[in-house]
């Protein structure tokens, strides 16, 4: 199994002092691809920092409407691909006799990677059809107080980052604040495949009353993630994109951007923001 971070020597320049040069080992975060494999034929390639990688396939293949539950996959496995030595960058899914296989067909878009090409109604209503969650009727709520101090709790269990400073952090978190399981990748979308893959084999879908947090923006392909996962709430610590909003509001979810204490914007769903 490869290892998350990598260590380097680096030159670190401060022109306040002298001598301004000086060598010393600095910590990088890995980042290799992984492919993810139906049946043993290839679907799709990300590149991803190693670890999670079973549940980052099932994230991937939920997000993508190939599965639904965890019973939808007979097995899923590292494989050891072609590389010499073995860098286990292969997962292979076989999915039950019951599932149709994936389409992968030149026409197929995967939304996850080429959203931005496709126009916002298209991209509604193509993840429309593969959310199996009504999360408009969800409850939740969550006083605003509380939830502006996530993303401090988020950071503090991102225990790569303090290494490296080049991670992307995603966290499941209850209604009462508690987090329940965090995930760090150097892509924004695997970080929450590995939070959603979890979900997954654990039998907690739909998430009902939790909410995701993101320590990057709310783009459209996060938040048609937290659509097909049952997510009532999506929070990012940065800017949301206009399809976010757009999906967010045709879901029924509610969508924070901005989200640092002691402020935030709630862009859709402000009712489930209590004061």
């Amino acid at each position: 199994m490869a290892r998350s971070t990598t260590r380097r020597t680096v030159v670190t320049i401060d022109v306040s002092v002298s001598p301004a040069a000086r060598r010393r080992q600095d910590h990088l975060t890995a980042e290799e691809p992984l492919e993810i494999r139906v049946r043993k034929k290839p679907l799709a390639v990300t590149m991803r920092t190693p670890g999670h990688d079973i549940d980052l396939a099932m994230g991937f293949l939920l997000s993508e409407g190939v599965i639904s539950r965890a019973g939808d996959v007979t097995t899923a496995q590292l494989c050891a691909g072609t590389d010499t030595p073995n860098t286990y960058n292969v997962v292979d899914v076989v999915l039950d006799p019951s599932v149709p296989p994936p389409v992968t067909d030149p026409s197929r878009n995967f939304y996850t990677t080429s959203s931005c090409g496709v126009c916002g109604k298209a991209s509604i209503d193509a993840v429309r059809v593969r959310s199996h969650f009504d999360v408009a009727a969800d409850p939740m709520r969550i006083p605003a107080r509380l939830l502006a101090g996530l993303p401090e709790k988020l950071r503090a269990a991102q225990r790569t980052f303090d290494r490296t400073g080049g991670l992307h952090a995603a966290g499941l978190f209850t209604a009462a604040g508690d987090l329940v399981v965090l995930r760090e990748d150097v892509g924004r979308h695997n970080a929450v495949d590995k939070v959603l893959g979890w979900a997954l084999r654990e039998g907690r879908l739909p998430l009902t009353g939790h909410l995701l947090l993101v320590s990057g923006r709310a783009s459209f392909e996060l938040t048609q993630k937290a659509w097909t996962a049952g997510l009532p709430m999506l929070a990012a610590v940065s800017a949301p994109s206009t399809l976010a909003a757009e999906l967010a509001e045709e879901a029924g979810m509610t969508l924070v951007g901005f989200l640092r204490e002691p402020r935030m914007n709630v862009y859709t769903g402000a009712h489930r923001v209590t004061f």
